[in-house]
């Protein structure tokens, strides 16, 4: 179903000369109910950046499941991600979000990299983040699952366009790309558990 909605998508960013209306992006409150609504999965559907190094890293970029659980203190969450970089599968559980109440912003931290993003208020299935890095725009799609709704995808599809994003800067995930999860068993292909990073 994602596929068929995720071409649709692509082919209403082509067709997209003006947008409808820019409906302007609000911040959410980075509040304790707020912070225990983004424990759990995540499905990482559809991102586009203007900020070169995300490029490159969206482009290599085919499927992602990321879980954020409690960090180490009140103001940290962990991250574990699983992901297919190319064709390779890889694990990553190392990462942290540190959460900046002040000024409404959450900065993901890899080891020496920081990527710094707002969290976009929206329905509780969905997690928007506007990516702020050096001045370069950036947002991406994330969904407790892969049953978006296709209004859903219209409104996030409406934001690229409102941000002036090409389409070689939009990169949509494929759930035929997705890797087993830990304990879960290979594919038919015989694909291999994600391996650590």
């Amino acid at each position: 179903m994602l596929a068929g909605l995720a071409v649709a998508v692509a082919v209403g960013l082509a067709l997209a000369a003006e947008p409808p209306g820019c409906a302007p992006l609000v911040p959410a409150t980075l509040d304790n109910e707020t912070l225990a609504g983004l424990l759990g999965e995540w499905i990482y559907l559809v991102g586009s950046s203007k900020y070169p190094p995300h490029l490159q890293e969206l482009q290599a970029l085919k499927h992602a499941i990321f879980f954020f659980h409690p960090g180490d203190h009140e103001d940290e969450l962990g991250v574990t991600e699983i992901m297919r970089m190319n064709e390779t599968c890889v694990t990553r559980n190392s990462s942290k979000i540190h959460i900046f109440r002040h000024n409404g912003t959450l900065a993901h931290v890899d080891g020496q990299v920081v990527a710094t993003a707002e969290l976009i208020r929206s329905d509780k299935d969905l997690l928007i983040l506007k990516h702020i890095n050096d001045g370069f725009p950036g947002l991406s799609l994330s969904a407790r699952s892969h049953n978006v709704s296709k209004e859903q995808l219209e409104e996030f599809r409406a934001q690229l366009a409102c941000h002036k994003f090409d389409d070689n800067e939009i990169f949509l995930a494929s759930e035929k790309d997705a890797c087993p999860l830990p304990g879960e068993q290979p594919d038919e292909d015989g694909e291999a558990a994600p391996q650590p990073a």
